[in-house]
């Protein structure tokens, strides 16, 4: 039993091990927002070190889809700043022709800050209105106190594996689609007080008639037997 358990103990550890680096990578939360429409998304942030911190994340809006208005909210221990670029045609901003938009946001930790191993942060962003397309990409750098670079800016391909570095990818819906489906009403969806419980208070006392009726008969058995020896 102690063999098996130490095979068990070193097959889950090996599980885990092989599926944190592709659980624990820059992601968009939520991964789906409607087409014209407002969003407020966050970049969550893990840390896959043990020993450096997070100190920059650099996100990367995708040239092919053009987002007139970007704000951030701030985040307390770092510092924000947005990268700008020129787009033609411009792109429409509650009927204001937009020709400068956002292409890269950095976020920097102050000195002797970021996050640490173990812990993760996110970063707020609205933007909008969202582009007529069915994804955006968005490519990552993570930047840690020891140098290293994590680049999180594959595309992960419909029907393949996830690859080894996938970029944070937020899908877009239309407002026809991402309307939820209309449900029932409560009283249609699930019986009422009285006709669910009606049945079921009539099979209780039915069953407890039929046990006391069961204890009666067995008593009054019981009684002959010992008048009879």
């Amino acid at each position: 039993m102690k063999r098996a358990a130490l095979v068990l103990g070193a097959a889950v550890a090996f599980l885990l091990a092989v599926a944190a680096p592709a659980s624990a990578h820059v992601t968009v939360n939520p991964q789906e927002a409607e087409k014209g429409g407002f969003a407020r998304l966050a970049f969550r942030v893990p840390n896959e070190s043990d020993t450096a911190s997070t100190v920059k994340l650099e996100v990367v809006l995708p040239e092919n889809a053009p987002v007139g208005s970007v704000s951030i909210m701030p985040v307390a221990g770092w510092t924000a700043t947005m990268e700008r670029r020129k787009v033609d045609p411009p792109v429409d901003v509650h009927g204001s022709q937009i020709s400068d938009v956002v292409s890269k946001i950095t976020w920097t930790a102050a000195a002797g800050g970021g996050v640490k191993p173990g812990e993760f942060i996110e970063f707020p962003v609205s933007m909008g209105p969202l582009p007529d397309t069915d994804t955006m990409v968005f490519k990552a750098l993570q930047t840690y106190s020891d140098n290293e670079v994590s680049r999180w800016i594959e595309e992960p391909q419909a029907g393949a594996e996830e690859p080894e570095n996938p970029a944070p990818v937020l899908t877009l819906v239309s407002a026809s689609s991402s309307e939820a489906e209309p449900t029932a009403s409560p009283a249609a969806a699930a019986p009422s007080d009285e006709d669910g419980d009606g049945p079921a208070l009539i099979l209780a006392v039915v069953a407890l008639v039929a046990a006391l009726g069961g204890l009666v008969l067995g008593g009054l058995a019981f009684v002959r037997s010992r008048r009879a020896s």
